[in-house]
């Protein structure tokens, strides 16, 4: 007969070390930490910095005072609060499996997670049909997309996410018929986004399925109208409307450039959120036995569209490149650059 040593066995970790009732505190080698931690706070702080930039930029310069930016301008704003108020309590749950910050927090946390990934593609959604308007309908532009009609389209994006979010998380209606799973790992310290069958189909295709679908449509449509009429100016004999189109081919250039962008952003959205809301249907349907570590990295995938949409912008919009700049050397406090053109060439 062999003896066991109880000795080597590891010791177990808990997050509140003194309640009985404690979450066991998930363990991972020293550099694991460290790197996973680097890696968080520096996806965290770009996204802080870059969406900052992009807020301050669209709200400063009047030449950027348009309805079209105004949806950039909030679209920033909520990929903000994303760095501000989500990404920082995941990171430390990512890595350590428990949570500090009390139940009611949660609940809000995971409130403000549904609201800012819902209201994000709510704004893509309705740029893409800025977009369809600037480019398939350039005549209409000006008396379709007005002030009030962006207004309308900003009221849609948060209140709908707002009253989602809020009433799903406070109903729990998400966890009806997941009593029993959530029983067997209930614990103090935990702090987890449970859907049952029903609302993890219903999540992920009013967040992400329906509007991601329609915008897809539209930026398809967008871009063979394009073709066409790039073809169309290609053959065109010179006329007088072909000497009318050239003196507008700087702003067609510029819509072109931005229609492109734009398609560019929501592309990184799909790439982005699709694990997430994929493996949000198929869980439930397999008990709940995804690998925390995958849905951690599903989920972090997704925060990063946040990060990326302001490198997006700084990649393809010299306009941004150059307020960028002027904000870093400090010149964008001076009274006279909020008039500056920022569309000169380059």
């Amino acid at each position: 007969m062999h003896s066991f040593d109880f000795r080597n066995l590891p010791e177990v970790q808990f997050c509140f070390p003194l309640l009985n009732t404690s979450c066991h505190r998930k363990e991972r080698p020293g550099p694991v930490v460290f790197t996973v931690y680097v890696l968080m706070i520096c996806a965290t702080v770009m996204t802080t910095l870059g969406n900052m930039f992009v807020m301050v930029s669209n709200a400063h310069f009047k030449q950027l005072h348009s309805p079209a930016n105004f949806l950039t301008l909030s679209m920033a704003t909520t990929d903000f609060l994303v760095s501000c108020v989500v990404m920082p309590f995941s990171m430390v749950r990512s890595i350590h499996s428990c949570w500090y910050f009390g139940d009611l927090f949660c609940k809000l946390h995971s409130c403000c997670d549904i609201l800012l990934c819902t209201t994000s593609i709510f704004h893509l959604c309705f740029i893409s049909v800025d977009r369809y308007y600037a480019v398939c309908e350039p005549l209409h532009y000006v008396t379709r997309i007005t002030v009030p009609v962006i207004e309308f389209f900003l009221l849609i994006s948060w209140s709908i996410p707002i009253f989602f979010a809020f009433g799903l998380v406070f109903s729990g209606l998400n966890i009806i018929g997941a009593e029993d799973f959530i029983a067997a790992i209930d614990c103090t310290g935990l702090c987890v986004l449970i859907f049952n069958k029903l609302w993890g189909v219903l999540v992920s295709f009013i967040s992400f399925f329906i509007p991601g679908t329609v915008m897809v449509g539209i930026y398809t449509h967008i871009f063979v109208v394009a073709r066409t009429h790039a073809k169309q100016t290609g053959t065109a004999p010179r006329t007088k409307q072909a000497d009318s189109e050239s003196r507008m081919k700087p702003t067609s250039k510029r819509e072109s450039k931005a229609t492109k962008t734009l398609g560019i952003v929501m592309g990184v959205f799909v790439v982005c959120w699709l694990p997430f809301f994929v493996l949000t249907i198929v869980d439930p349907f397999i008990d709940f036995t995804t690998p925390e570590d995958l849905y951690n990295v599903f989920l972090w995938l997704g925060y990063s569209n946040s990060t990326f949409n302001p490198i997006i912008y700084g990649m393809f919009y010299p306009w941004f490149r150059k307020a960028l700049r002027m904000l870093v050397t400090g010149k964008i406090f001076r009274p006279e650059s909020s008039t500056l053109n920022l569309f000169s060439a380059h």
